[in-house]
């Protein structure tokens, strides 16, 4: 159900980049920091469920099942509990830690403030991802790489839609609150 959803948004992506395109020839498409990173903690989580899927039944499935949380939240946002428990998985399970450090180096990306680094330091993460065979994070790599000039746009121009987001999640909250209204005017 999941891949079928993350198919379905990529067509629509590729849907409005090509309307944008045709629209606007001359705009730059820009993937802000706040949707590649949710790609990479997309990836994180499906290795992370795959892999609890190969072992279930066992006791190393009910160290991955509550390892979810630590692996997507910053560092420096974890818990001493979810300190651990990516400890556990830094000792048990190598192939998920490579993961959670993949994901982690990825936002780094977007730290730098001339595109020319950020282009290099890019490059290399996507050939890294790459070669860690796993799966998710070959896709991602993928992914990224069609969108390069995009994903640097944002080191270029530090655009983001996260304010606009926001506010459409503000209107949405305010529309289920006044539920019941009879017309738009009354909302």
């Amino acid at each position: 159900r999941v891949q079928r959803l993350q198919a379905a948004t990529m067509d629509m992506s590729q849907a409005y980049i090509g309307v944008v395109q045709r629209r606007a020839p001359h705009a730059t498409i820009t993937f802000d920091r706040f949707h590649v990173h949710k790609l990479a903690g997309d990836a994180l989580d499906e290795l992370r469920r795959s892999m609890a899927r190969a072992v279930a039944g066992t006791d190393e499935a009910k160290h991955l099942k509550h390892t979810r949380f630590a692996l997507l939240k910053n560092p420096w946002n974890l818990t001493r509990q979810e300190g651990e428990r990516l400890s556990v998985v830094q000792r048990t399970n190598r192939p998920l830690f490579r993961g959670y450090i993949l994901k982690e180096t990825l936002a780094h990306a977007f730290d730098y403030v001339q595109p020319a680094r950020a282009r290099a330091y890019l490059r290399e993460w996507i050939g890294w991802a790459r070669r860690s065979r796993l799966d998710p994070f070959v896709k991602l790599a993928g992914t990224i790489e069609k969108h390069f000039e995009g994903t640097i746009a944002y080191v270029s121009s530090g655009l983001s839609n996260g304010p606009l987001e926001g506010l459409n999640n503000k209107t949405r909250l305010i529309t289920r609150i006044a539920f019941g209204f009879h017309s738009a005017q009354s909302l």
